[in-house]
């Protein structure tokens, strides 16, 4: 799969090369990869009603192939097009916050192929905002397939370098869109049953219950999941997020961690990173670390922008083990969490 010549096109939202636009659409027709950008973090991107199509996808990435692909729309058609049924309360979230960096899960037509699902009757499905997906998923006239764009595992995308990095050589064609907007992942909702979060985002818990009466929150989102647990979502069952280096979550109160973090690293034997707050980075000036702040706790939107980014320059350091605060697992905090539990292999310590 590796070796490809790929296309590395810059685009700007403000002012599409239709041109561009076209010649991605054709790869996506003819059953190739384009990398884009969305909303949220960047896709890989494929004809989802296409199975050799979204087979590539898993290559690329190195992504197990039980974990299900999510479908991008750019029109309600194509909705009715590709899943059974749109309950009510579907149709309230739909009205509500798309386009945008949500994703419902129904129970899927029989035109959409197994390989995009996972193997599942469900299908993940999004309405993307970013006007290059939109323009993009337009012109290709199918719903377009895209997990994020890059290698399985790794930090996800915010930037077009990160895919370039991963992905040059594996895939058709990249659109750099620049950094996006959000940074984080879409919320994943199952709406087949009772409206469940299997997956947190910048739509919140609260923010999806002031539009529908109650939205349940999945077990496995801070949880480790079993092994014989068939994901509804992706990346619900494997290591995500992970930087190459190992990565240890400390919570418990500020003073505690700190503590906690500087007992740590005094007894390992090796180059230590600390990733902190704006409020807590003087709790670390005499530990013999390099330490790094996500950012101020009064804007958890700006923490949540940049998680991979530093995830990805943290690695880049090349220590041998990055010590990170946990943060309140509430609103936007608990979407952070997810990821950062996921990226450090469920290894928390509790203070």
């Amino acid at each position: 799969m590796s070796g490809m010549n790929t296309e590395i096109v810059k685009v700007d939202a403000a002012n599409i090369d239709e041109t561009v636009i076209e010649k991605a659409a054709d790869i996506i027709k003819n059953g190739g990869l384009v990398a884009f950008p969305t909303e949220t973090v960047y896709g890989l991107g494929a004809n989802a009603l296409d199975a050799d199509a979204s087979k590539k996808i898993y290559e690329a990435k190195g992504r197990p192939s039980d974990n299900p692909l999510i479908a991008h729309i750019a029109s309600l058609d194509t909705l009715d097009e590709i899943v059974e049924d749109v309950s009510d309360v579907a149709k309230k979230l739909i009205d509500k916050f798309w386009p945008g960096p949500m994703t419902l899960i129904f129970n899927k037509k029989p035109n959409v192929p197994d390989s995009t699902t996972g193997g599942l009757d469900t299908l993940a499905v999004r309405f993307p905002s970013n006007k290059i997906a939109m323009e993009l998923i337009k012109s290709s006239g199918v719903p377009i397939a895209a997990p994020s764009a890059n290698t399985s595992g790794k930090p996800s995308p915010t930037k077009g370098e990160h895919v370039i990095e991963d992905l040059d050589g594996k895939v058709d064609m990249i659109l750099d869109g620049g950094e996006v907007g959000l940074g984080l992942e879409s919320t994943i909702i199952d709406v087949t049953d009772k409206p469940t979060i299997l997956r947190p985002g910048f739509i919140t818990q609260e923010m999806l219950e002031e539009v529908i009466e109650e939205v349940e929150l999945d077990k496995t989102l801070l949880a480790k999941p079993s092994e014989d647990f068939a994901p509804k979502a992706p990346g619900m069952k494997y290591r995500h997020y992970a930087p190459k280096t190992e990565l240890v979550i400390v919570k418990g109160d500020a003073k505690g961690v700190a503590e906690r973090i500087r007992e740590e690293i005094e007894n390992f034997d090796g180059e230590a990173a600390i990733i902190t707050v704006d409020e807590h980075q003087s709790l670390y000036e005499e530990v013999d670390a390099k330490v790094v702040s996500w950012g101020s706790l009064e804007n958890m939107n700006a923490i949540a922008h940049q998680i991979f980014d530093a995830l990805r320059r943290v690695d880049d350091w090349g220590v041998d083990i990055i010590y990170c605060e946990a943060f309140e697992e509430k609103d936007l905090g608990l979407a952070v969490m997810n990821r950062l539990t996921k990226a450090a292999g469920y290894q928390v310590i509790d203070v």
